[in-house]
This record gives structure tokens, C-alpha cells and sequence, in this order.
């Protein structure tokens, strides 16, 4: 018999190897939080609260990583906790009697050991539907009905032909229809907000009385008003709050869900990312609270990471390779890399030569977390998440 390493990613997992070598009900109960690990990353700790962190977490038997500065006790930093969920048990009940904004920082931890144990489990869309999360991958559909969109552009113009491929969308496995009707792409032009509404409009009418779950992909107040009084069930917002003064408004009142996609290209920011999985972090979870603040439920807010949008190539491969890092966010995740440049930079592909690509990304992405997949090839795309979902889940 080979002796071999064993990776544990969650209580359930833990429960699982302890049953299997034969422990007894109270050891393994005793010994769960033992078992799992988490790297916790807390951000712009002042070095006073720095150095009671590292003694508090090194006097439970834990880690902590701090900066050389913060033994003067003056400035600030980011701070790395190692431990097992034991580890942190110990160290929250200390922090909360703490000074120094502690306990904020106790409370920050509880919110992330907690996501990353108890994802969402029901998205609640307008129009009183609602969504299961965590049993298996949605499958957004994508249709752009616009003439300059980087993919099938031109495509679905007539509304009929979007009819029809919602439609076959829908039968291959889409559980939601995203209708675009401006381009994002790189250096387009965007459509004027008369042209917009007369392309969408009408078609959201249509899929809703068609009993099909709408997304509508815009960032602009009112075509998001005028969709949701027609029947979208949600909004896909490129801009993440900041490209429409006016959306979060029609958001709140409608307590419409949105996905939050982060982009600085779009907002014509471009300045270097100082960490990019951190800034990107932090820039959406600054969405989040901003959408929380003015009345929107935290349910009805979902985080895209925002593959391409002024990232090269190796920035959205590294995205996808640590994408779990946004799960602490306690958000569902969506992403959409189907058929992007960054793929066809990879693979030295034009864009329609990216199945394999786009369907890497999306393997790649569900084992990393993300609850939904923004897809052009449905059929493709819902076969390999409904495989992806089966290995995820295996308790073997």
C-alpha cells in the first residue's frame, strides 16, 4: 500500500477521511476543525493590531505572517493568517475583546470562514423566480443582438432569428438568456441608449412571455427599468454600479438582482494593478457594499471577475487560477470567458476556433468555484459543466 497525501477542503471532507480510518463519533467531532486549513489574507492592518494578531494566533498554535515594519507599532500592512478552523475558533474569541478595530477584523474572519463553508443557496430573481445554488453550474446563454459584437456579430439582429436561437439555447441547456444589446467589446463604439432600448426591449418581452429566465446586459438606468417592467429577471452590469449613477436606483426598487463585474478598462482607468487578485477583490467588494448600503439585499448581488476588460492574458489566466480566493466574498460567481481574446492569445486561434478554450476555462473555472458560466457554445458548455458538477461533488 502507498502512503499518500490527502487534500481537505471543507468540515464535510474532514468528516469523510476520519469515518473512513475508523474513528470514534466524539473524535472525529473533536478532531474536524483540526482538519481543515486556511491562508486568510487581511488587509491595511495598523501594526499594533498586527503584532496582537501574530501573538494571539502563534499562542493558539496558529501562524501569522507580518510585515518586518511592524514591530515599531506605527504605520500599517497586510497581515497572513495560517490555522486550522480550530485555530481561528481560539483566536475569534480572543480578538472580539480586543482593541484596535479587532474586533471589526474577528468579525471579517467569521464572514469568510463562514462563505467558505456555506455558499448561497437560492438566488432570488425579480419577477418571484428563483434559482437553486450549489446543486450544480448555471448556464448563461448569450444573445447579442448587436451588429459589432466581437462574437456572432450581426448574428441575431433580426429578432426573430433571436427568438429562435434563445429558443435553441434554452433546449440545449441554458438556464438563463443574458440579451446584450450594445457591444462591450475593446474599442467599439457603444450603441446610444434609443438604440439600445429598441433592440432589447421588445426581444425581453418576447422570452419573458416565453416563460425563459432574462438577463439583461447593460449598465444603462433605463433600459434596466424598461427591461424589468417587461420581464427580466436580472441585470448584467458591465460598469459594477459606476458607468450609471442611476442603475443602483432602478436595482433597489426592483430589488433586481445584478452581477457586479469588475472592469477598469470601461471606466477608462488604467493605472497598474498593485495585487491583481486583491485589487480585484477589493474593488468588487466595494460594489457590494455600496449596492448593500442603498437597500439592495445582499442575496441579489453576484461577482464576475471580469475576464478581459483591460487584462492581458496572463492576468485572466491567473484569475482563473485562483479564482476560490473571491468565494470568501460570499457572493455567487460568474464567469464569462467564452471565446475571448485572451484564449485566442493562448492558443494562437481566431475566435471562432475557440471551443476548446473557452471550454477549458469554464473546467477550469467550476473547479475553482464559480456558480455560473457565461457561455456562446450552450450545448458544449452545459455537457461539460453537468461532468464538471459530477466530479466536484463525488464523496469518493
Amino acid at each position: 500500500m502507498a502512503h499518500h497525501a490527502v487534500f481537505i477542503e471543507s468540515r464535510a471532507e474532514a468528516k469523510r477521511y476520519l469515518e473512513e480510518i475508523g474513528a470514534s463519533s466524539p473524535g472525529i467531532e473533536y478532531m474536524i476543525p483540526k482538519a481543515v486549513f486556511r491562508c486568510i489574507k487581511l488587509k491595511n492592518i495598523s501594526h499594533r493590531a498586527a503584532n496582537i494578531l501574530k501573538q494571539e494566533m502563534l499562542s493558539k498554535g496558529g501562524e501569522a505572517a507580518v510585515s518586518r515594519q511592524a514591530a515599531s507599532g506605527e504605520g500599517a500592512s497586510d497581515v497572513l493568517l495560517l490555522g486550522t478552523l480550530k485555530h481561528y475558533a481560539l483566536l475569534l474569541e480572543k480578538l472580539k475583546i480586543q482593541p484596535f478595530g479587532l474586533r471589526t477584523v474577528a468579525d471579517d474572519i467569521e464572514n469568510i470562514l463562514k462563505s467558505l463553508e456555506e455558499p448561497a443557496d437560492r438566488l432570488l430573481l425579480a419577477q418571484g423566480k428563483s434559482f437553486e445554488m450549489g446543486k450544480r453550474t448555471l448556464i448563461m446563454g448569450i444573445l447579442n443582438v448587436t451588429p459589432d459584437s466581437f462574437s456572432d456579430a450581426g448574428k441575431f439582429l433580426d429578432p426573430e432569428k433571436a427568438f429562435e436561437h434563445a429558443w435553441a439555447m434554452q433546449a440545449e441547456g441554458a438556464d438563463i438568456i443574458d440579451v446584450g444589446g450594445a457591444s462591450s467589446r475593446p474599442d467599439a463604439t457603444i450603441a446610444s441608449e434609443e438604440e439600445e432600448l429598441a433592440r432589447v426591449i421588445p426581444l425581453v418581452k418576447k422570452l419573458a412571455d416565453a416563460d425563459m429566465i432574462v438577463s439583461v446586459d447593460t449598465f444603462r438606468a433605463e433600459v434596466a427599468r424598461q427591461a424589468l417592467e417587461h420581464g427580466a429577471h436580472l441585470i448584467n452590469d458591465i460598469g459594477s454600479l459606476q458607468m450609471d449613477s442611476e442603475l443602483l436606483n432602478v436595482l433597489v426598487k426592483w430589488q433586481a438582482p445584478v452581477v457586479l463585474m469588475h472592469n477598469r478598462l470601461q471606466l477608462r482607468r488604467h493605472e497598474p494593478y498593485d495585487n491583481l487578485i486583491d485589487d480585484i477583490a477589493e474593488e468588487l467588494a466595494h460594489s457590494a457594499r455600496t449596492a448593500e448600503q442603498a437597500g439592495l439585499e445582499p442575496g441579489k448581488i453576484i461577482l464576475d471577475p471580469g475576464l478581459g476588460f483591460g487584462k492581458t492574458p496572463a492576468q485572466n489566466r491567473l484569475i482563473i487560477k485562483h479564482l476560490q480566493n473571491f468565494k470568501s466574498l460570499g457572493r455567487p460567481l460568474l464567469i464569462g470567458g467564452s471565446r475571448k481574446s485572451f484564449i485566442g492569445a493562448t492558443l494562437d486561434l481566431d475566435v471562432n476556433e475557440r471551443l476548446e478554450g473557452s471550454l477549458a476555462v469554464i473546467a477550469a473555472a467550476i473547479m475553482n468555484g464559480a456558480d455560473i458560466v457565461r457561455v456562446h457554445d450552450v450545448r458544449e458548455s452545459c455537457r461539460l459543466a453537468r461532468m464538471m458538477d459530477a466530479i466536484r461533488s463525488e464523496n469518493g
